[in-house]
């Protein structure tokens, strides 16, 4: 079966997020300042073939947590759908 992994990568909450902040004070500058904060990250989409969806999502995982994200800056969450 095929499934669709969709991905998002972001920074940790904790940490700051300079590209996060030029964008808000973009937004400031354009006139858009009802924005409190901005967090820019990762989305990323993968198509896995997988037997069922419990394999398609650890496969999901173990990307993310082996290469698709830096554990000490980045989260990640995902979810995974039949295609």
């Amino acid at each position: 079966m095929n499934y669709k992994a969709k991905i998002q990568i972001l920074p940790h909450k904790e940490l700051l997020d300079p590209q996060g902040k030029a964008v808000l004070l973009g937004l400031a500058n354009l006139g858009i300042k009802s924005v409190q904060d901005v967090r820019v990250g990762k989305f990323i989409t993968m198509d896995i073939e997988a037997a069922n969806e419990d394999e398609a999502r650890q496969a999901a995982k173990e990307a993310c947590e082996k290469l698709l994200h830096n554990r000490i800056m980045e989260q990640f969450q995902f979810e995974i759908e039949k295609i």
